[in-house]
C-alpha cells in the first residue's frame, strides 16, 4: 500500500525544518542544514546541523532530528524534510541515509528543500540507499 503525506502535513514539516534551519550552528563552512520527522504518532521533531572546530565531532541536521524522535519516544519515522541552501540537491550523507534506514521502511519518503525555492523532490529510503542493511539482517 502507497502512502501520500498530505500537503497541509508537508507544509507542516517543511514549515518546522525551516524554523530549526535558522538555529544551525555553521561557523566553519556556512553550510546550515534543518531536518524534521514525522513519526507513527503523527508528532513533529527537529534538529540541525551543529559544527564543531573539531571538523569529524559535528553532527548533521537528520541525526539530530532521529535523535530528538528518540527521546521524545517516537520510533518509527514517516516521513522527513531535509532543507539547505544550495544550487544542487541537498539529500542526507550516506551515514545519514543509514540512520534513517534504522527507523522506516523503504518506501518511507525523504523530502528534499531549499530555504529559497522550497519543495524540490521527494526520494524513496531505496532509491537513496537501495539494498540497505538494516535491523532485519541481523
Amino acid at each position: 500500500m502507497v502512502r501520500y503525506l498530505m500537503k497541509k502535513n508537508l507544509d507542516r514539516l517543511i514549515d518546522h525544518a525551516k524554523e530549526v534551519y535558522e538555529k544551525a550552528y555553521a561557523p566553519y563552512s556556512n553550510f546550515k542544514v534543518g531536518s524534521s520527522i514525522l513519526d507513527e504518532q503523527n508528532n513533529i521533531h527537529v534538529g540541525c546541523n551543529v559544527e564543531n572546530a573539531a571538523y569529524p565531532s559535528g553532527s548533521c541536521a537528520e541525526e539530530q532530528a532521529i535523535g530528538s524522535m528518540v527521546a521524545d519516544g517516537g520510533k518509527v519515522i514517516k516521513d522527513i524534510v531535509v532543507i539547505g541552501k544550495s544550487d544542487e540537491l541537498i539529500t542526507p550523507c550516506g551515514a545519514c541515509r543509514q540512520r534513517i534506514r534504522e527507523f522506516c521502511s523503504k518506501d518511507t519518503k525523504i523530502h528534499i528543500c531549499d530555504i529559497d525555492r522550497g519543495y524540490l523532490k521527494s526520494f524513496s529510503l531505496d532509491e537513496l540507499l537501495s539494498h540497505s542493511f538494516g535491523p532485519e539482517n541481523l
